[in-house]
């Protein structure tokens, strides 16, 4: 359900009027079927009338990358599409960027490395610019790279399919759109719960959020709701009764205890505020 968007508060940029919405997706969207998650993102920025900037920062494929987008999007009726390309600090600071950006309804981050979008964009006028007009309304989304990217924290690398240890997951600081939170994508498809657990047992007053390949997430309202093929895994270490993280050496297992896990497929969603799903008891749904 598409919620309203309401009056917000920032936290380390401007004061917000109302808050836009993000599409978060685990990677791998479908781009050549009926392209769901990308249609969404493109009715929710102001469908046929939407202006759409894709920014191709986190690959260095930029050209090949963003033609394809641009044939998705235009497949999608979108008539105004255009790619941006900062490849420095300097191009992000560029006034063409920045007017890019001041137009646009929708800004997609595509794919790539996300260490990237932070070393280019990180702290420029077009991170500011970003910002302010998320605070406005803007509608923001990103897949893979440009997923992670979303959260306070923001996982650079780490090993995948393993059992959580401190030092198989490196993290840096994200864009934080998404305050609060850690994303991690491509989730099931490659075992990563736990270098997510891993990332979280640091910092659990994050909230943990594992995105399927061609699966998203729509955060608005201060809820997300799933869509896609795949599911959500979100991890909760908040109120967890016990952890060994300061007793552990190297190479030595994590363990953690009482941590709440949910997994959401498309049409459920979350109350991020209170950490709790939305399911209605006499819902079909409900167990």
């Amino acid at each position: 359900m598409v919620i309203d968007i309401n009056q917000v508060q920032m936290g380390t940029h401007a004061q917000a009027v109302k808050q836009g919405q993000l599409v978060i997706i685990g990677g791998a969207e479908d781009k050549q079927g009926d392209c769901s998650i990308l249609r969404e993102f493109v009715r929710r920025a102001g469908s046929r009338q939407a202006k759409i900037v894709v920014m191709t920062v986190a690959t260095e494929l930029p050209k090949e990358v963003g033609d394809n987008y641009i044939q998705v999007f235009e497949r999608l009726g979108v008539e105004q599409v255009r790619v941006v390309d900062t490849d420095s600090r300097e191009e992000a600071e560029a006034p063409e960027a920045l007017a890019a950006i001041r137009e646009a309804t929708g800004v997609f981050f595509t794919g790539g490395q996300q260490d990237r979008i932070t070393k280019y964009i990180k702290g420029t006028k077009l991170d500011r610019l970003l910002h302010q007009r998320y605070a406005q309304g803007l509608i923001l989304g990103g897949t893979s790279a440009g997923a992670s990217m979303m959260s306070d924290a923001m996982i650079v690398e780490g090993e995948a399919e393993t059992h959580p240890r401190i030092e198989i997951v490196e993290t840096d600081d994200g864009l934080s759109f998404m305050p609060e939170a850690v994303i991690d994508q491509h989730f099931a498809q490659r075992g990563r719960l736990g270098r997510l657990l891993s990332a979280v047992a640091e910092q659990p007053h994050l909230l943990g959020i594992g995105i399927d390949e061609n699966t998203a997430i729509i955060v608005s309202g201060g809820q997300l709701s799933v869509i896609g093929a795949g599911a959500v895994t979100i991890v909760d270490l908040q109120d967890m009764v016990y952890s060994n993280l300061h007793n552990l050496l190297k190479d030595e297992g994590l363990a953690l205890c009482g941590v709440k896990l949910h997994i959401l497929p498309d049409g459920y969603s979350f109350d991020i505020k209170s950490r709790s799903p939305l399911v209605e008891t006499n819902s079909p749904k409900a167990a």
